[in-house]
């Protein structure tokens, strides 16, 4: 066999192995990432049958809830790469120490969020419109989640050690024991004794305290045995929340094209925004497998450029791409195939129905560029490009924004409305965010090796 084909052969075969590693990671990081909106789904099937009032104001609650812990999302997305580059390098003390720095930032964050959540409840809640009986439950429903508030991010943060050990199954294991802990907690709470929504949030609260102990019961001897100090490092909790904050603001840049998305839906009718509503939750189904495989290019990336293998990781960056355009093939095609029969499982409405199938369409085209968006901002974090993300999301942003306004600047009706919006966000929008991603691993600057 000559060189070339030996080569040859040997990357074939490190690509194969490649891919199992990914799969090993990807598939359970996919069941604890579920995890968190079935929590959502229990409180909202169990308080559903309690009346309207009580559904709405724990709708508006969870909203508020919602949108406070998922700009912490960062906490998982810091760590993570941080702990696989210490592991990487062989240099396991340091991988307890950035754990234990995220876990003390995420518990500090956790504390200020909680309080600000419990005493602000009734203005926030009635700053987003909710009045008598309604507002009265939304309150109940955020003061009795602030409780629980540091424990989310206290897993959010745990979880992202244990993925940048390369550990994703404990996480599933965690998240499916504290989900049903979570079903039988509310239901009692709720209907034998008698609390209400208050009960439902509280039963999730406690649930969540207990993920965090039994992440601290797991991480605590770990930082022990490598030699650790328990008490925080101010160095390292800073150095945390500075790439924190980047991803923060990458993280706020999503949220706001999102609003936007929804505040431009709202504006072109009823019919419109049920439509957008629908092709939005499929569009969110989905992003649940591509962040799986992110999850997976996060840990895998960190862990090859701590051991100083910029070969490898080249490997794993074309290998992550390839894959994520194929399951957008792979998914568009089933949205494509679905799409005329998916709007009935939501609604009756033949109108929305229509509008819903052609949005679907739209996502179905715009699936292998998700992929690839996905991957790649998965691949950029693990290498802790935390600032590159933040700068180019605002830039992405403010390209997104006048194709946005450029859909209320002509009559639509609901099925060209929503047609319209997800051509600019599912194509405009995520092809603005694939360029600009694409562009920064074109040449290996964007990989900083070793610890």
């Amino acid at each position: 066999m000559n060189e070339a084909a030996k080569n040859q052969a040997q990357t074939h075969e490190s690509s194969r192995g490649l891919g199992r590693t990914i799969l090993a990671l990807a598939i359970p990081a996919l069941g604890a990432l579920i995890a968190e909106p079935l929590f959502l789904l229990a409180d909202t099937a169990i308080i559903g049958h309690l009346g309207i009032n009580e559904l709405a104001g724990a709708g508006l609650g969870t909203t508020v809830l919602q949108t406070a812990v998922g700009l912490m999302v960062f906490l998982a997305y810091s760590t993570t790469p941080a702990v696989a580059r210490a592991i990487g390098a062989g240099q396991t003390g340091k991988a307890m120490a950035a754990g234990r720095d995220g876990i003390w930032l995420a518990l500090g964050l956790g504390t200020v969020l909680a309080l600000v959540g419990f005493f602000g409840a009734k203005p926030l809640a009635a700053a987003m419109g909710a009045q008598g009986p309604v507002l009265g439950f939304a309150v109940d429903y955020i003061q009795y989640s602030t409780f629980g508030i540091p424990a989310m991010l206290l897993v959010l943060a745990a979880t992202g050690v244990l993925r940048g050990m390369q550990d994703t199954k404990t996480p599933l294991y965690v998240a499916g024991f504290g989900f049903a802990a979570n079903i039988i907690l509310n239901f009692i709470l709720v209907y034998p004794l008698n609390m209400s929504v208050a009960g439902a949030a509280l039963g999730t609260s406690i649930a969540q305290w207990g993920m965090a102990l039994v992440y601290l019961w797991m991480l605590v001897p770990r930082i022990r045995r490598a030699g650790q100090s328990l008490a925080p490092h101010g160095r390292g909790v800073l150095r945390t929340g500075r790439v924190g904050s980047w991803l923060m603001l990458r993280t706020l840049s999503l949220r706001l094209a999102l609003i936007a998305t929804v505040w431009v839906a709202t504006g072109q009718g009823a019919l419109t925004l049920a439509a957008h509503q629908l092709v939005f939750t499929i569009f969110t189904f989905m992003a649940f497998a591509l962040d799986a495989l992110a999850i997976a290019a996060q840990a895998l990336i960190g862990k090859e450029l701590g051991a100083a293998n910029a070969q490898r990781a080249r490997l794993l960056t074309r290998t992550m791409c390839r894959w994520g355009v194929y399951f957008g093939l792979v998914t568009g095609a089933a949205l494509a195939v679905a799409a005329p029969f998916a709007g009935a499982l939501f609604t009756t409405d033949e109108s929305v129905r229509q509008a819903t199938m052609v949005g679907i369409w739209i996502l179905a085209v715009a699936q292998p560029l998700c992929g690839l968006v996905f991957v790649l901002d998965g691949v950029l974090i693990g290498a802790g490009d935390a600032r590159y993300l933040a700068v180019v999301g605002m830039i992405n942003l403010v390209a997104y924004l006048p194709m946005l306004y450029a859909v209320t600047r002509f009559e639509h009706g609901g099925v060209s409305a929503v047609a319209w919006i997800w051509v600019v966000f599912g194509i405009g929008f995520m092809a603005a965010r694939a360029a600009t991603l694409s562009w920064r691993v074109r040449n290996d600057k964007w990989m900083r090796l070793g610890v």
